[in-house]
């Protein structure tokens, strides 16, 4: 039998790791799943745990993203002129994960 499944925070599980995660460290923890999953190696119950993990962190990677598309689109906005259109975008600690 394997060990059980890692996570990215020592001190919580899979939703404290959501939360922790930075953007690169997510993807670095979905590609580990992905290895571990494709092994075979893994009990039923153990690849679901993986396989929900995966989703969740996922689900945060592609928010992140669709975050930081609209940040750029913002940048790169044109008016009828086709002169640079700007406005103030508010910015937290999350969106430089």
């Amino acid at each position: 039998m394997s060990s059980p499944p890692s996570s990215l925070s020592a001190s919580g599980g899979p939703d404290a790791a959501l939360t922790l995660a930075s953007f690169e460290e997510a993807i670095a923890r979905l590609t580990q799943i992905v290895e571990r999953l494709e092994e075979g190696e893994l009990s039923l119950e153990e690849s679901l745990q993986l396989f929900e993990e995966g989703v969740k962190l996922s689900r945060v990677s592609q928010e992140r993203l669709d975050r930081a598309q609209k940040r750029v689109e913002k940048l790169l906005r044109v008016d009828d002129q086709g002169k640079a259109r700007t406005e103030p975008f508010e910015t937290s600690a999350g969106d430089d994960e």
